[in-house]
């Protein structure tokens, strides 16, 4: 039901976007770092999408921007691959979202089930939050 609800909410934001925001965020974070970013108590929704260059379900995902939806990417490539391999997939796919490369592997034990309890670390995941409160 969890996923039925997520993919819901997912396909009513996401559609190919042509336009690219130079604006968007794009940088290396740890988990602290990240968690700031995505339980802001604003009364934005954030979505967050874990994903990677490698990850072929990951790649078919586009989506557009809404004033009470902020989609955030969280890329688990190496962060070698920042500003070579997954800059250039985000312009090549005119990408119109913060995209945050997580570097936080040593602790990946301790992040991962404080994004969700039940997540494996397998992706793509999406979580989402609002007002700081994760909701799904």
């Amino acid at each position: 039901m969890k996923n039925l609800i997520i993919g819901s909410l997912l396909m009513i934001f996401w559609s190919c976007n042509g336009q690219q925001n130079q604006s968007h965020v794009l940088k290396s974070v740890n988990y602290d770092e990240l968690k700031s970013v995505i339980q802001k108590n604003d009364g934005k929704l954030y979505v967050v999408n874990f994903w990677a260059t490698w990850c072929q379900p990951c790649v078919e995902e586009q989506f557009k921007n809404d004033p009470h939806f902020k989609m955030i990417l969280v890329s688990m490539d190496n962060k070698r691959m920042l500003d070579t391999k997954v800059r250039n997939f985000i312009q090549k796919n005119k990408i119109d979202a913060d995209v945050y490369l997580l570097d936080d592997i040593k602790r990946m034990n301790e992040w991962i089930p404080a994004i969700d309890e039940n997540w494996s670390g397998a992706i793509p995941a999406t979580v989402i939050y609002k007002n700081g409160k994760k909701i799904l």
